[in-house]
């Protein structure tokens, strides 16, 4: 007899979204920050992040207690709006999810390169080669069960918190409040100017987004946790956690350096942002805490996106091929295809001095439509019930997607709109396979015009040079 595959607890779940999020966003954090914002502009746009990315995670913990039968955010989607809608839901997450390991993988190849020059900016041959064996590491690992890969995955989260809280109290103790104030609002006038604050809030907030990607991870991961009431407060916890983490990390340096100084840093920001305080061996101890925690999210994200195809297979929105389960609990084939396809899209970083930022700019474009969908769905679902606070949770969420979907980057939307293209032929065989044979209703109709539209957009902008990779 069979024993049953081990439920995921809260502990693991909460730590599956810290190091989903924790990746390798936050050890670039400080420079990137100061790229775009200067203090005042950047507690701004985390203010405004934090309350888009409140939104959402408030609005995945009503709808699991008002539709616990529902199963992650891909089941949101598809009980509010049809089963299309189900499908750009999850194809988005499952898009950003692998996509989010390549460029794991580029960041992690540029961090072996401080130690071996071979690996140079992580994007040549060699580097693409050993992230090769570790992108079918991950998929051994995750194969033989998903329960398994999130107990090791909890062990990793505790290993590269170590170095953040030791970054974050040193950072502490040698703030200086006069650093921090000098030009506060980054304007030439040195005083509040809305339109120039609001440009740098703009210029941030794919940095910002980037490196909360996967705080929907217990969400996904609903079917597998012990009981549906953990999935609501590992969601909270983990976004208080990341939260704490992120807006420290970013904001404290504005105290130890001027913004040109950090914004000039070398990468990875973390590490030198402290090292004429602290000294050389800091820096060392980033880059392998920076390893570390790309292991850890590399990981979380290849549990993920399988996870994710498997959920809509059993939903009949991708044929039943990828709902086929191993021995151990894990959906082989969906591994494997997702597998395969992060082993493509590895090679075309040969072709892009900026692979790394590429790369994680596609990922975040891909989940806001994921995300936005949640925020409608509990608009729509709260509105019907009467709740009116709850409907201007859903109100908020989608509203700051929406913006965010523009002020990221539309061609970054546009460019994911071209492997859609690839997921609806699934999605049309999906339906075929359950006995339908009108696969789009009237108004899915006009969706799928709208994606069509946009990936042949994405497509001409692109060969004609408007569109630089």
């Amino acid at each position: 007899m069979s024993e049953k595959p081990k439920k995921i607890g809260l502990v693991a779940l909460t730590a599956l979204i810290i190091s989903s999020s924790i990746g390798s966003g936050i050890f670039a954090i400080p420079t990137d920050m100061a790229s775009a914002a200067a203090p005042g502009a950047a507690l701004i746009a985390w203010l405004i992040a934090g309350l888009g990315v409140l939104a959402l995670c408030l609005s995945i913990v009503n709808i699991g207690r008002k539709k616990p039968e529902l199963s992650g955010i891909v089941s949101y989607a598809e009980d509010g709006f049809g089963p299309f809608s189900g499908f750009i839901s999850g194809w988005g997450y499952w898009l950003s999810a692998w996509l989010g390991n390549v460029a794991f993988a580029t960041m992690m190849m540029k961090t072996l390169g401080r130690f071996f020059p071979i690996f140079g900016e992580g994007n040549n041959i060699v580097s693409i080669t050993v992230a090769s064996v570790i992108l079918w590491c991950m998929y051994y690992i995750v194969n033989r069960g998903v329960e398994g890969a999130a107990s090791l995955n909890t062990i990793i989260t505790l290993c590269k918190l170590v170095p953040l809280a030791l970054y974050i109290v040193l950072a502490i103790l040698f703030f200086d409040f006069d650093t921090f104030m000098n030009n506060f609002w980054g304007t030439a006038s040195g005083g509040f100017e809305f339109g120039k604050i609001m440009e740098q809030v703009q210029n941030s907030m794919m940095v910002i987004m980037w490196v909360f990607v996967g705080v929907e991870g217990a969400a996904m991961m609903s079917d597998r946790a012990q009981s549906k009431s953990i999935i609501g407060k590992s969601t909270v916890l983990g976004l208080l956690g990341l939260l704490v983490i992120y807006v420290s990390a970013s904001i404290l340096p504005y105290g130890i350096m001027t913004q040109e100084q950090v914004a000039a840093l070398h990468s990875p920001a973390m590490g030198y942002v402290l090292v004429d305080k602290v000294g050389n061996w800091f820096p060392v101890l980033v880059n392998i805490a920076l390893i570390i925690s790309i292991f850890g999210s590399w990981l979380s994200w290849t549990m993920l996106p399988a996870e994710t195809t498997l959920v809509m297979a059993n939903r009949h929105l991708l044929p039943q091929k990828f709902g086929e389960l191993n021995a151990a609990g894990a959906p082989t084939f969906s591994l494997v295809f997702m597998t395969g396809l992060t082993q493509i899209f590895m090679f075309t970083l040969l072709f892009t001095n900026q692979a790394y930022q590429f790369a994680y700019s596609l990922c975040t474009a891909a989940i806001f439509v994921s995300w936005l969908y949640v925020t409608l769905y509990q608009t729509k679902l709260s509105f019907k019930l009467g709740e009116l606070p709850q409907t201007l949770v859903g109100l908020v969420g989608s509203i700051f997607y929406l913006w965010a979907i523009w002020a990221s980057g539309i061609d970054y939307f546009l460019l994911c709109l071209i492997v859609y293209l690839l997921g609806i032929i699934l999605y049309r065989q999906a339906r075929k396979e359950k006995g339908i044979t009108e696969t789009f209703s009237a108004k899915e109709k006009v969706l799928l015009v709208l994606i069509v539209a946009g990936a042949v957009i994405a497509l001409f902008r692109l060969f004609t040079g408007q569109i630089s990779i």
